[in-house]
């Protein structure tokens, strides 16, 4: 594990079934979409807390091949600043250098932290970030009545959930993000705790899958690393070398039924490869030392 690490450009390629990636709060929970286009959205909030909830539990399997696979101990902790129950003020009270050892989420997102006593000295910009991600083509909804033989009304012996299942019959997702070295100075973080972050990514929906998110796929995670710190390839010529279209035949203005619509790139064109330090898929990446865990 290296303290320092270059610049890297990142592109998940999510497929979702019969499933709800991101409910939007002031639509009754409805599966996101734009208004203008139809086109699916999951928000970046929503899948970090992902991240977050693999490795907020100390005995969770995930947490621990995580840290097994990317290198020995260190003195910084793996903590999750964004926890519901944190003590605001015991928070306040630490050193810069003990808030930055303590908290992973904190030095790979960067925070908003802020109390009037402490006047805004945790306050960072992350070294990682992720865009929305979004549709390759329109979504179809589904809404279906959800019913409960054995009720929860005090009254009544039965229940009913009116349109309650609301999910994205099929849809096809790319998600960019982004590792920028030159946010690190200032949030602690470093190589190892982007190796984490790598592990993490391809668990991130089946290590949290829910009765409205069953079938949320991680179909590929590309990862490239540039040859530096400051970047040796155009980040957009990357992720549109990665991005899945529809086939000849289909309309990219109407919704999907299945994957089997849409060409999706497995590699690089060799004059974007030759620019890149390595790039690989995390979904397949082999972790040796996982097992260990």
């Amino acid at each position: 594990m290296s303290e320092a690490f270059n610049r890297g450009t990142g592109l998940l390629v999510i497929n979702v079934i019969n499933s709800n990636p991101n409910g939007d709060p002031d639509g009754e929970s409805e599966p996101r979409t734009f208004e203008a286009d139809g086109r699916g959205l999951i928000s970046p909030v929503s899948f970090k807390r992902k991240l977050r909830d693999l490795m907020e539990n100390a005995d969770a399997d995930v947490r621990k091949a995580a840290l097994a696979a990317t290198g020995p101990e260190t003195k910084k902790h793996f903590g999750i600043l964004e926890s519901r129950g944190r003590d605001r003020k015991a928070i306040s009270a630490m050193s810069l250098g003990d808030f930055r050892a303590a908290y992973w989420d904190g030095r790979v997102f960067g925070n908003t932290f802020v109390e009037k006593a402490d006047q805004g000295k945790f306050i960072t910009t992350g070294v990682v970030q992720f865009g929305p991600g979004v549709s390759v083509s329109p979504v179809e909804i589904v809404r279906l009545t959800l019913t409960n033989k054995a009720g929860v009304e005090g009254d009544k012996d039965r229940g009913m959930a009116p349109l309650a299942f609301r999910v994205v019959h099929h849809g096809l997702y790319t998600m960019p993000f982004f590792v920028n070295p030159s946010a690190a100075h200032k949030s602690g973080c470093d190589g190892h705790d982007i190796d984490v972050l790598k592990f993490l990514i391809p668990h991130a929906y089946a290590h949290t899958a829910s009765g409205i998110r069953p079938e949320v796929h991680i179909l590929h995670a590309w990862y490239a690393e540039h040859k530096n710190p400051l970047g040796s390839c155009p980040d957009p010529l990357i992720l549109a070398a990665l991005k899945p279209k529809k086939k000849a035949g289909f309309d990219p203005n109407k919704p999907s039924l299945g994957i089997d619509e849409y060409d999706i790139p497995t590699a690089l064109p060799e004059e974007l490869r030759a620019r890149l330090a390595s790039f690989e898929d995390l979904c397949l990446k082999e972790w040796p030392l996982a097992g260990a865990a």
